[in-house]
């Protein structure tokens, strides 16, 4: 066998696996009904993450993270994943994101897509540790799974 003639074969394939893991430079998806949101989903240029807020660095369903969008840093929670999650919590095809401020208050005043039921209860921890307020984060979500 050729070895060159192999190595000309397989230059146009990837080895590797694609990465589900939400880190730094991944593409989110904005679900709630903000207008940066809305504006950046529209132009096909949505928001990445350029900071995940643990000490991993790799973010998981209720982790803050901070996103580069339309120019301007702002952050967020993530509500669904890709990656492969713990049991009864539900895997998603997209990655997906609702803004908040600084304060932990969202942005928009709608999720457009279920959540998991366990973000409830990660949320209501890390309420009282952050000191942010994210119980209304869930107050506008509408759908539950």
């Amino acid at each position: 066998m050729n070895l060159p003639m192999l190595c000309m074969q397989s230059r146009g394939l990837s080895t590797s696996s694609a990465l589900s893991q939400v880190i730094r430079l991944t593409r989110l998806r904005v679900v709630d009904n903000s207008e940066i949101g809305k504006q950046a989903m529209a132009e096909g240029k949505p928001p990445y993450v350029f900071h995940v807020y643990n000490k991993m660095g790799v973010g998981y369903i209720g982790d803050r993270v901070m996103v580069a969008i339309k120019g301007e840093k702002k952050k967020g929670i993530l509500v669904g994943l890709k990656q492969n999650q713990k049991k009864k919590v539900p895997k998603f095809d997209t990655n997906n994101l609702v803004l908040i401020e600084d304060n932990g208050s969202p942005i928009g005043t709608r999720i457009h897509v279920p959540i998991p039921h366990i973000l409830r209860t990660l949320m209501k921890e890390k309420t009282h540790s952050k000191g942010a307020d994210y119980t209304k984060l869930i107050a506008i979500a509408s759908r539950f799974i």
